[in-house]
């Protein structure tokens, strides 16, 4: 049996975030991963401004930005007609924090890994797969876990804390109730080629919606990655279906893509996103934390849950470490992280609710007759609105700051 100080569950943004914040004030914290690698497609590949600057704050930003990325510049919704209306223009942010880059979230969590190793009290653990919560009858003093060879072991610690996303095995474990929000669609993502010859800005997006259903094609280098929207509770019907029949549906919406759906080969090709939108109504038990997605899934809508996540991370880590330090965690600890972070998460899933009922529900019913729906009425045509936008979807409500002590001189070289 092994012992940390914070055991953190789920090595995606929020977890080696949050353990490359804590190990920078010296305390042990051990991140368990279930997988071998990062190498898995369609996670979000968003990184956002305000993570941007923490990643300057944190004397990464020189090395971070030599990483292969391309800059996404705003955010359009479709309206009837074929028309766009821009809801987040970053460049109308302050320089250099006015766009989002565009990267595999594999890149980025190697390159936060990296980080994190050259810190003497951080661990990451690979193919550890976290199976259940330890407790002592009054608090939870760590996690089991299983190895890839099928071995189980226990690892103790001073806090837990839950990254492992919208299906989470910790928050069930400690039994945290959830409310559900309801959501109109589902997304299949998958990708197609993209030639070197073809216009477009590098990060584009490109949304196209109708007839029950939508395609959107984020523009990366050397391909497309696409995303079909349908009305939830679709995926038995399509794969019914088959991968012709797919392949007709996109064509449709997209004909200017036709000439290369033979990329998709079968409907396994495509990777299910079950939608879900929804927050913890207490966000920790005494020696468990949740934040990320395992204390509030996110709709894609707008690219924000990852933003938000790595807040979450930040402000953990600030109100977190000295407690850490002194070995002695107490449920208002744990309570004031949730407080601080409430805010920001209602407000965003606020949005996503109101965008799933004037945008998104009314393109698959095909139900709105007239004009646009009003958010996208007002972003259009008032002027602070189209301010607001890029602020809420680029740095979000509440951005979090480096703590002082995770602040270091920029990097100049790579490791």
């Amino acid at each position: 049996m092994e012992t940390t100080g914070c055991a953190v569950v789920g090595g995606g943004p929020a977890g080696m975030m949050l353990g490359l914040l804590l190990a920078r004030a010296g305390v042990r914290v051990t991140v368990l991963e279930k997988h071998g690698d990062f190498l898995r497609d369609f996670r979000g590949d968003t990184v956002h401004p305000s993570t941007i600057r923490l990643l300057d704050e944190l004397g990464l930003g020189d090395e971070f930005r030599r990483l292969p990325q391309s800059r996404l510049q705003n955010v359009a919704f479709p309206v009837r007609g074929g028309r766009l209306v821009t809801l987040g223009d970053f460049s109308l942010l302050k320089p250099p924090y006015n766009y989002v880059a565009m990267m595999p979230q594999w890149d980025f969590l190697d390159f936060l890994a990296r980080a994190a190793a050259l810190e003497p009290t951080f661990t990451l653990l690979m193919e550890h797969t976290a199976t259940s919560l330890v407790s002592d009858g009054r608090r939870i003093t760590g996690v089991r876990y299983r190895r890839s060879d099928g071995s189980e072991d226990t690892l103790r610690s001073d806090l837990v804390v839950a990254t492992d996303g919208r299906h989470s095995v910790l928050r069930r474990a400690a039994g945290l109730q959830q409310r559900d929000f309801p959501v109109p669609f589902d997304t299949w993502w998958f990708r197609l080629p993209r030639y070197p010859t073809e216009p477009g800005e590098v990060a584009g997006i490109v949304p196209s919606f109708g007839n029950g259903e939508g395609v959107i094609a984020l523009f990366r280098d050397d391909y497309y990655q696409m995303g079909y929207f349908a009305p939830k509770g679709s995926d038995a019907r399509l794969r019914s279906e088959g991968v012709e029949r797919f392949r007709q549906r996109i064509a449709s919406a997209r004909p200017d893509l036709a000439d290369r759906l033979d990329a998709i080969a079968s409907m396994d090709d495509l990777h299910m996103l079950d939608v879900r939108l929804d927050r913890l109504r207490r966000w920790y038990v005494d020696g468990l934390l949740c934040i990320g997605d395992a204390a509030h899934a996110m709709s894609p809508v707008g690219g924000v849950g990852i933003n938000l996540a790595i807040q979450d991370a930040v402000a953990a880590a600030t109100r977190l470490a000295p407690a850490l330090l002194r070995g002695t965690v107490t449920v208002k600890d744990l309570a004031a992280v949730e407080r601080r972070r409430r805010f920001p998460t209602n407000l965003i899933q606020g949005v996503q609710r109101i965008m799933h009922h004037e945008v998104f529900a009314p393109l698959f019913t095909g139900k709105r007759s007239g004009g646009p729906p009003a958010m996208l009425f007002w972003a259009r045509h008032v002027p602070v609105v189209r301010t607001i936008m890029p602020r809420l979807i680029g740095l979000g409500p509440r951005p979090e700051h480096a703590p002082g002590f995770a602040r270091r001189p920029q990097r100049t070289t790579s490791h």
